[in-house]
């Protein structure tokens, strides 16, 4: 579980940008002094994660790094509030944990709104770009359904059909 939340993390702040560990803390539902010392662990296995103290402050990543998973190909970070489109979800509870371990649909907001299926809760999150989050969405499966917008719907459920295909006897 430990691994999975540094890569989390490390996911997060190249995304996202500087961000508080009260925040990181909430979203990977864990204390803050965990997501502390978790950065801590990072900072001496050489990634170059700093805390800014003050108002506006947070942790981030040195500007500049791209991280890397031994095996994998470079992640790239989105550039930090590229838009302010939004994305609209159904998800069930175990959906929002996988997210926030994975990084995924982050930052994810539960909008107040009755639940239209039991277990199910309504949730927004910033839409970075459709091809991203259609993957993103995929990843979780059957643990969320994407709202809005509609194009974006449409392109998940068309990969979806391209990948049940592949799956045919």
């Amino acid at each position: 579980m430990r691994a999975g939340r540094l890569i989390s993390l490390v996911s997060i702040l190249s995304r996202e940008g500087r961000t508080t560990a009260a925040s990181l803390a909430e979203r990977l539902e864990v204390s803050e002094r965990t997501i502390l010392r978790d950065l801590e662990v990072l900072s001496g296995s050489g990634v170059p994660v700093y805390a800014t103290r003050g108002v506006g402050g947070g942790v981030q990543l040195l500007e500049g790094y791209t991280p890397t998973l031994p095996g994998h190909a470079r992640v790239r970070p989105a550039s930090p509030r590229s838009t302010t489109e939004r994305m609209s979800v159904l998800i069930t509870e175990e959906g929002r944990r996988t997210a926030a371990i994975l990084g995924y649909l982050q930052p994810l907001r539960v909008r107040p709104e009755p639940a239209p299926r039991d277990g199910w809760v309504t949730a927004t999150c910033r839409l970075r770009s459709r091809e991203a989050m259609a993957l993103e969405v995929l990843a979780l499966g059957p643990l969320v359904e994407v709202v809005s917008p509609q194009d974006l719907r449409a392109q998940v459920a068309d990969l979806a059909l391209r990948t049940a295909r592949l799956y045919q006897p």
